[in-house]
């Protein structure tokens, strides 16, 4: 069996970890369960691939992920450690997750009932608020980076997005591979106009929203199509695509989605404020993942 990168660079982590298997890997990373020896538990570990650490530089990794480990949340997965690996890359560990993505579920379900799409957009949104109040902004908000396990909604990978990103451009290409998600950028992310701040993340949370309701985000095609979308296009509102969705669910999505960061939600909490106002006597307190039908396992996404 041939020995893949992601096994030799887990085999060069520190001696605490053993590697397990591979779980995952994107244009940025690769993701690997190991066995804690010391805390005698299971972890996911996501290791840089050594081309992104080199732009990332270990300076700065280790000043960010700094205040990473200081966020403390229910909603957001907790960083237990971070390093380097013989100067070829870095990895960053966190507790390992049963359940599923966001994005597993709709791949399963396509669409979720009003009640689950807005319970998970609260939890997510109360994520958001915490760490913009601290200065951060996540930039890739996405159902790849929002976990569900066992009624609990966890939102994985603040800070990868930011490390990644070159002024003046909303994507690198790092051996061809684009790294970014366009169907979740805001247009001042797309156009890398100015510093983003939590009205980003605002926009990036409607277009989940829309997709857990609409069964698919709001811009589709290909990278151009999608960004031209987010730009200059207002999207199809959602209660044409499902009888179901009240008409003030529809008004609340399409404001956090305005291409004006002002004509935005302050806050992603004001955005969830309004979908669970527009619930009207419709309960939003069900379990986020209670509608799941499987339990799988799984850690923080690929890049």
């Amino acid at each position: 069996m041939t020995t893949t990168q992601a096994q030799r660079l887990a085999a060069a982590l520190p001696a605490r970890y053993a590697f397990r298997s591979e779980i995952g890997r994107g244009a940025a990373a690769f993701v690997v369960i190991a066995d804690d020896l010391e805390s005698k538990t299971q972890v996911a570990v996501k290791i840089l691939r050594p081309e992104v650490a080199t732009i990332v530089g270990e300076k700065r990794f280790r000043r960010e992920v700094e205040i990473l480990s200081q966020l403390d949340h229910p909603n957001i997965l907790k960083l237990v450690d971070h390093g380097s690996i013989e100067r070829r890359s870095l990895f960053l560990v966190t507790p390992y997750i049963v359940g599923e993505t966001l994005r597993q579920r709709l791949r399963r379900e396509k669409e979720l009932a009003v009640s689950d799409a807005v319970a998970i957009a609260r939890d997510v949104a109360s994520a958001l608020d915490y760490a913009h109040t601290r200065g951060l902004i996540h930039r890739d908000i996405k159902p790849a980076n929002i976990l569900l396990s066992d009624g609990r909604v966890v939102v994985a990978d603040f800070g990868i997005s930011r490390w990644m990103a070159i002024e003046r451009y909303a994507q690198i290409t790092i051996s061809g591979v684009s790294l970014g998600t366009p169907e979740y950028m805001s247009p001042e992310q797309i156009g890398a106009v100015g510093e983003l701040d939590a009205r980003s993340d605002v926009y990036a949370l409607g277009c989940v929203v829309y997709e857990m309701l609409a069964g698919k985000p709001p811009f589709t095609g290909t990278t151009r199509t999608v960004f031209t979308g987010h730009r200059k296009e207002l999207p199809r509102p959602i209660s044409e695509l499902r009888s179901d969705i009240p008409v003030k669910i529809d008004a609340a999505v399409i404001k956090s989605l305005a291409k004006l960061p002002d004509s935005r939600f302050k806050s992603a909490g004001d955005f969830a404020k309004a979908l669970e106002a527009a619930m009207g006597n419709q309960s939003s307190s069900k379990s986020a993942s209670s509608a799941s039908a499987t339990s799988t396992t799984t850690g923080p996404a690929p890049a």
